[in-house]
This record gives C-alpha cells, sequence and structure tokens, in this order.
C-alpha cells in the first residue's frame, strides 16, 4: 500500500536513471524522453554542467537564508537580467512555478495601492484567458481558465476575470475601473500549446500603456530557450516591454527553482520604479534562492546562451513540423506551438479510442509502451517537449515511434466511425 497521497493519476512505469534524452525504468527498459519532466530537464537528464554546479556546490554551502547576502543570487540575477530578459529590473527567487505567479500577483497588488482609482480605492483585478494555467496555489487556480482545477476549494480569492485568448476587443472590452494587470502565457501549454499571436501581444501592451495596467508574462513551461530565444515573448513580438515576468520550469535544468522579474521603470512620473514597490517585508521565502538551486540555474542558464542551443532548438522544430506535414496523417489537424514546444492536434472523429479514455491520455499510454515519453496537453493534444540539445537522430526516433502509435489510433474497419466511445 502507497503512502503517498493520491493528487496524481499516473502512467504505469517507475523511472530509476536517465542520462541526455534517455531514461530507465525499474525493470531496465529504455525510454526517449519527450516528456522532459513536463520541460523541466532543458539539457537532458544529467548533463555534466549541471552535476559540476551542483557538485561543487554542495562541498562548499548549500543553504543560507535570506537574512544574509548571497553571492550566486547576485550572479544569476544579472545573468537573468542582462543576458536574458535584456530590460532593467529586478529578480525574485522562488522554488516554482505557482510560486512566481503568487509574486507577481502580490506585485500587482501592490502596484494597485500605489496607482489607484480616481476615487482613492485600490486597484486589484487580474485579466487572465481561458484555457490557461498559472499553478495550483489559491493564488494560481484562481488565475487559471480553467474549471477542472478550480473543483472543491471554493471559495476562491476574488479579482479574477477569464477572458478568451486572442482576442484583443474582449480584452479592451473588459478592462474596468479596478483592472490592474494582464496576465498571459506567450503559448499556453497546459490549456493544448496554443501561442498568442503578435497582434494580440502588441495589443495587450498598448492597452495596458492605456490605462495604466501591468503587462505579466508567464513563462513558467516556455522561457529560456524552450520556444528558441531565450524569452518567449520574444518570438512572438520582440518589440513587446512586459513589466513582470514568472519562471521555473527549465530554468534549473531539473533542479528545483523558479523567479519572477519586475522592470525597473518609473510608474509615477519619473520617481518610483516598479520593481521597487516590493521592499523589505512584502515578500519572502525559506529556501528561495539557496546557494545550491542558483549555482545549478547559473550553470543551466549560460549553457542555453552558449553556441548552438538555440539553433539546434530551431533545426529541431522545423525538423518535427517538416515530418509530421510529410505523413499527411489523418489523425493529425495541426501542429502548433514556438520551438520545442510542440502540440499535435488529434482528429477524435477517426481515432478509435477504447471506453473511458481521453483521446490524448491513450495515445500517451500507446506511446509509452512503445518507448517514449511524451505527454498529454490537454484532451485532443499530444505535447513533444524534448531537451533543448536533442539530436536529429533522436528527433526521427521519437517521430516514427508517434507515427506507428497514431497508426494504431485509427479508426478499425469494424469501427469506421472512430471516436470516443463511453
Amino acid at each position: 500500500m502507497s503512502h503517498i497521497l493520491a493528487t496524481y493519476a499516473r502512467f504505469p512505469v517507475t523511472l530509476v536513471r536517465g542520462e541526455g534524452t534517455r531514461v530507465w525504468d525499474d525493470g531496465g527498459k529504455e525510454y526517449l524522453d519527450f516528456c522532459s519532466g513536463i520541460a523541466v530537464n532543458t539539457l537532458g537528464h544529467s548533463p555534466k554542467c549541471l552535476v559540476d554546479a551542483i557538485t561543487r556546490q554542495a562541498a562548499t554551502l548549500i543553504h543560507c537564508c535570506n537574512l544574509y547576502g548571497i553571492p550566486q543570487q547576485e550572479d544569476l540575477a544579472r545573468v537573468i537580467v542582462e543576458d536574458h530578459v535584456r530590460i532593467p529590473g529586478k529578480v525574485f527567487f522562488s522554488n516554482s512555478g505557482a510560486e512566481s505567479n503568487d509574486g507577481l500577483i502580490k506585485s500587482a497588488r501592490r502596484f494597485g495601492h500605489a496607482r489607484p482609482q480616481p476615487n482613492g480605492s485600490p486597484r486589484y483585478e487580474i485579466l487572465s484567458f481561458s484555457q490557461s494555467f498559472h499553478g495550483r496555489t489559491l493564488g494560481g487556480i484562481s488565475a487559471t481558465g480553467q474549471d477542472k482545477v478550480k473543483e472543491g476549494f471554493e471559495p476562491l480569492p476574488t479579482g479574477f476575470r477569464h477572458l478568451p485568448f486572442n482576442d484583443l476587443a474582449a480584452l479592451e472590452a473588459a478592462i474596468a475601473p479596478e483592472t490592474v494587470a494582464i496576465l498571459l502565457e506567450p503559448v499556453q501549454g497546459e490549456g493544448g500549446v496554443i501561442p498568442a499571436t503578435p497582434e494580440f501581444l502588441r495589443g495587450a501592451k498598448a492597452l495596458c500603456e492605456k490605462h495604466d495596467l501591468l503587462l505579466l508574462l508567464d513563462e513558467v513551461q516556455v522561457g529560456f530557450g524552450r520556444c528558441g530565444d531565450t524569452m518567449a515573448w520574444r518570438e512572438i513580438a520582440p518589440e513587446v516591454e512586459p513589466d513582470g515576468i514568472s519562471w521555473a520550469k527549465g530554468m534549473g535544468g531539473g533542479f528545483p527553482i523558479g523567479s519572477f522579474w519586475l522592470s525597473d521603470r518609473t510608474v509615477d512620473g519619473g520617481k518610483t520604479a516598479l520593481s521597487s514597490l516590493m521592499g523589505p517585508g512584502s515578500h519572502g521565502t525559506t529556501y528561495g534562492g539557496s546557494p545550491l538551486a542558483c549555482a545549478a540555474s547559473l550553470a543551466v542558464l549560460k549553457e542555453v546562451l552558449s553556441d548552438g542551443i538555440q539553433q539546434n532548438v530551431t533545426e529541431r522544430a522545423r525538423q518535427i513540423r517538416d515530418t509530421i506535414a510529410a505523413w499527411d496523417h489523418p489523425l493529425v489537424t495541426e501542429v502548433r506551438g514556438l520551438g520545442l514546444l510542440i502540440g499535435i492536434g488529434l482528429d477524435v472523429s477517426k481515432m478509435n479510442i477504447p471506453e473511458g479514455k481521453l483521446p490524448s491520455i491513450h495515445l500517451s499510454a500507446l506511446l509509452l509502451e512503445a518507448g517514449l515519453l511524451a505527454p498529454p496537453a490537454g484532451p485532443h493534444t499530444l505535447r513533444l517537449l524534448p531537451p533543448l540539445n536533442v539530436t536529429e537522430t533522436e528527433v526521427a526516433q521519437a517521430l516514427e515511434l508517434v507515427r506507428t502509435s497514431l497508426d494504431q489510433c485509427l479508426s478499425s474497419p469494424a469501427n469506421p466511425a472512430g471516436g470516443v466511445r463511453g
């Protein structure tokens, strides 16, 4: 009997070892890993630069509380601000994406007190979008535009509204006197791998400038090279400058760390920086930004900037798209996403699915049996999230397994209508 709380519907495999783009289960079976811990293992499993950084730092200083200076935080923050974001600002280090998003939500509330409504009441409302995902804390699920993550946790914190994604007119119409920020994912990962359009991202920024709102970007799943550029929003609309960004997942390459960034831009005519509104006592964490976590992340983020990584993301993404297009497979409706965050849309009307199974989960299970880890993204999308240094050969091997498993899902002659039964 397991003593683990049953909050996960796990696939029937237990992984015990990983190296590069491959993992092995407790029975010795080998798999290609195109899940990467859900966009976490940026450089694959146990890359030398990460192992060496963790080993060196663990032998020196593992933890130091944030009452004292931590040089590894300063080094990592400088690399994030100067080399990745490339916009002046300040960074807070957390432990996860949900914590990072909670930090952005608190920052928006603080801004709403500093820049209140005309009647003096604080602004507090954050506009987010249908099918978004911003974490599983109470703040995160309140910001998330999916009802399934909220069920059984009511009453939730107020101050959030969810709008159609990529609908600029709906966004503009929704802005109210109490609105303080717009929160969006440049690419919705859990919601089906849906990128923001350039027009939508530019329009959201223009509305923020017009109404004195904050533009907050959740790059937890998409940041630090996953989508090509080190910042996903620059792949969509490079001229846009956000006010805040959250990260986690890939920034540690497998070691738990998160962070959020706030711009240094002034918010009151040149006197006060947005980043200065979160002063001493406004936010904190026990473990966030430990010397060990920062050393691990620094090794990963420097490698992301090295020669070849971003080019490889571009080339492997093209390989995936070109190969799937050449199949002209009847079950593939489209290929969505940016860089190596790829969503394969499924035509469920033509799929032969066991009773009670969701199409994407059924396909993921078939791929697992075939030796490929690839997670779903909603009921109708398969997600591919290989390490950023995945090779051409590994991509070809993985895609052949995808094609074969798609063939298995095609409706049989005895069931020509296909579809989900149940």
